[in-house]
């Protein structure tokens, strides 16, 4: 008689699992980028993004731990690209910085592929510490106070943040809240009366 085979501790994953590799975390992040893009970040949980990725709840934290990490690298991975970037954004003569700044960030928005986690951070973080904290993190932190240390300006953080707020503003009553005729408007119109606000909030005395 053969011993019986050692039993895999309850809640962890098996070994085929844990080698399914890089396809398989991939599927996890979309279906979290999904699950907290539609439901926000209170009402979103581990065995929700499993179920909709198709594995166990325990490959989940395997791969990431807990729902807040979850977040953070489902956010950051799909952001990568638009957080790198505000070394293009103020190259070039200041005074076109406000319509180069103005440009970027909308186009994130009208990008489908960056807009999905953006709905999931910017929903979440309204109601949710945790996710603020992250959305802090990730964008204050990467983005903004990288842009306002290229400009030579006094108070060049606080402007940053007013120019964010414009913009984000914007794009929550186009995207998020869909109020017309803002939410289909042609881009090259907001641009045209947009950037010349942010410009002044960067560059004006």
């Amino acid at each position: 008689m053969t011993d019986a085979a050692p039993r895999r501790g309850r809640g962890r994953p098996t070994r085929t699992q844990t080698e399914a590799g890089p396809a398989t975390r991939d599927r996890i992040l979309e279906a979290a980028r999904e699950e907290f893009s539609e439901r926000g970040y209170e009402k979103t949980s581990i065995r929700g993004i499993a179920r909709s990725a198709g594995v166990d709840s325990a490959l989940v934290h395997h791969y990431f731990g807990t729902k807040e990490q979850v977040f953070e690298a489902a956010v950051e991975g799909a952001m990568a690209p638009a957080l790198g970037a505000p070394e293009a954004i103020v190259e070039g003569p200041l005074d076109g910085v406000g319509e180069r700044l103005t440009r970027f960030f909308l186009g994130v928005w009208e990008n489908p592929t960056s807009r999905t986690p953006l709905l999931a951070i910017v929903r979440s973080a309204v109601n949710n510490d945790t996710a603020a904290a992250v959305f802090r993190r990730l964008v204050a932190a990467q983005l903004l106070r990288r842009v306002a240390g290229r400009l030579d300006v006094p108070d060049a953080e606080l402007r940053v943040e007013l120019a964010a707020a414009q913009l984000v503003g914007i794009a929550m009553l186009r995207h998020v809240i869909k109020v017309e005729p803002l939410a289909s408007v042609d881009l090259e119109r907001i641009v045209a009366r947009v950037a010349p606000v942010v410009q002044g909030h960067l560059t004006n005395p």
